[in-house]
């Protein structure tokens, strides 16, 4: 291979929209990218996403002489990117609620056939973060829990079945996500813990996920000052990456990077530059992933720093062999497979009820809802940059409550103020109980300020949380408080088999609150 295909290999970028657009063909075949990542805007259904994929490979193909990783965010629960009619199976969190580990490889043994089914051939999953911060804004419920055991367990457990399924996979983001209280996206975190304490809680993970022959790990663009002290987060750390990951826990797979473009680095170190310093870390895949003229900028980039002497040229030989090694097996060799959509929803049905968790119920029992329930949502909102992109403005969960327990429904906003709560009790004293559910409520504290106003208002009030458990600590002893771990229709059908009384609510937190 030339140098420019060398770079190539090593560079993952995306494009806008459902179509391939003329600068991510130009800067294909120009710059030599030969692996792209997709996002849900990418992704209208199954038929559409099987097209873009066929194209992406003949593309990539005849630009490069080799076929291309196609990359995703299929993590299940709030982090999926599948379209309505595919299925996305729960969360990391919901998972470890059944109980059952055998659930995380069922969960990826059908999540790595149907992706294969559909042209994807690399899931970027699971996350084995130890979720031991509670207020951690962007792993939350995508976390196994708050002890390395149970992350541990359930991570090898899903990475087999995804391996199984007839996909790579990555464990991410090393050195650990789960003790932050910002979002990489947004900002530069900084965990400065000892290596002892890292050794104990966030790199234990990894090191199973190692043993269990996960083919990647992830990055994230995080300071570990007691890892690294020359001020630069893990992905940018050779420290890190090559001494700690590739030597001392002997990983031989491929290291690949979070988004470059994520503000951790851009607002920081740029995009660019460090894209530049993760390669000479030791990443291998590293990833431009929104701005597609931007990784053609950064494959030039690299081409300089190589001959510069930024960048060792056996090195870049080196990784990019490795990275072909796993396209022999995993991409050049395989073919699409079958895939039974409606025994997968099947499963995948049976699976999420087992994911509703009753967190509190009453010293005098459940709440009566009654024959008139108000049901009080708010519309599914972003809570992190890694997240659904969702419509922003329909309530879900009331509409769809309300038709699930023949009640009405209300709308609250995200954080709601103290005459917005004053006027949703007023409106629920009319009816004969109410269900609230709530989103990051433990961050925005309104919805739990109304949860508390409607049960001492005397409403019988459960509550439901739609993302991570921690909504429901310190509610008031009255309400029935249940985590459906995810926003969907299918959560929310699980929820109300359980508020009508048809099954209990039978999963059990992996986290304290």
């Amino acid at each position: 291979m030339t140098l420019q295909e060398q770079i190539g290999q090593r560079l993952v970028t995306g494009f806008p929209g459902t179509e391939l657009t003329e600068d991510f063909r130009r800067v294909v075949r120009e710059s030599k990218i030969a692996n792209v990542i997709l996002f849900r805007e990418n992704i209208e259904s199954c038929e559409q996403l099987r097209r873009i994929c066929d194209e992406i490979q003949r593309l990539v193909r005849e630009a490069t002489g080799h076929g291309a990783f196609i990359t995703i965010d299929q993590e299940g629960g709030t982090v999926t990117r599948l379209p309505a009619d595919a299925v996305n199976v729960p969360g990391a969190m919901a998972i470890a609620a059944t109980g059952d580990p055998e659930n995380a490889y069922r969960a990826g043994l059908l999540t790595g056939r149907e992706l294969r089914a559909l042209g994807v051939n690399f899931d970027l999953a699971p996350s084995v973060d130890v979720n031991n911060n509670p207020k951690n804004p962007v792993i939350g419920a995508r976390s196994y829990g708050d002890e390395p055991d149970t992350v541990s367990r359930y991570a090898a457990r899903m990475i087999q079945g995804l391996l199984d399924g007839g996909v790579l996979c990555s464990a991410k983001h090393f050195p650990g996500h789960g003790d932050t209280d910002a979002d990489s996206h947004l900002s530069l975190p900084c965990v400065d813990k000892s290596r002892e304490e890292l050794e104990r809680m966030e790199l234990a993970p990894f090191r199973a996920a190692v043993a269990a022959g996960v083919p990647a790990v992830m990055t994230t663009h995080i300071l570990f000052p007691q890892l690294e002290p020359g001020g630069v987060p893990a992905t940018m750390s050779r420290r890190i990456m090559t001494g700690l990951l590739r030597e001392e826990m002997g990983f031989n797979g491929l290291i690949i990077s979070d988004c470059m473009e994520m503000r951790a680095i851009k607002d920081h170190f740029g995009t660019v530059n460090g894209v530049i310093a993760a390669m000479a870390a030791g990443v291998d895949l590293v990833f431009v992933t929104h701005d597609t003229l931007l990784g053609g900028e950064a494959a030039r980039a690299v081409e300089k720093a190589v001959a510069r002497g930024r960048l060792d040229a056996a090195e870049m030989e080196e990784s990019s062999r490795r990275i072909l090694s796993y396209k022999e097996k995993w991409v050049d060799n395989t073919a699409a497979g079958a895939f039974d959509f409606d025994a997968a929803r099947a499963e995948n049905e049976a699976m999420l009820q087992a994911t509703i968790t009753e967190t509190h119920r009453p010293a005098a029992g459940v709440p009566a809802l009654g024959d008139t329930p108000l049901c009080v949502g708010c519309p599914a909102y972003r809570t992190s940059l890694v997240g659904n992109v969702d419509d922003g403005r329909a309530n879900l969960f009331g509409t769809r409550m309300a038709h699930e327990l023949h009640g009405a429904a209300a709308a609250m906003s995200a954080d709601p103020d103290d005459a917005e709560i004053a006027a949703i009790v007023e409106t629920a004293k009319r009816h004969s109980g109410a269900v609230v559910g709530t989103i990051n409520a433990y961050l925005r504290t309104g919805q739990r300020r109304l949860v508390a106003a409607l049960a001492e208002a005397g409403v019988p009030t459960v509550a439901v949380a739609l993302r991570a458990p921690y909504d429901l600590a310190g509610l008031p002893e009255s309400v029935w408080a249940l985590a459906a771990f995810e926003y969907t229709p299918e959560s929310l059908r699980a929820a109300a088999r359980v508020l009508r009384g048809e099954t209990p609510a039978t999963g059990r937190l992996s986290v304290k609150l």
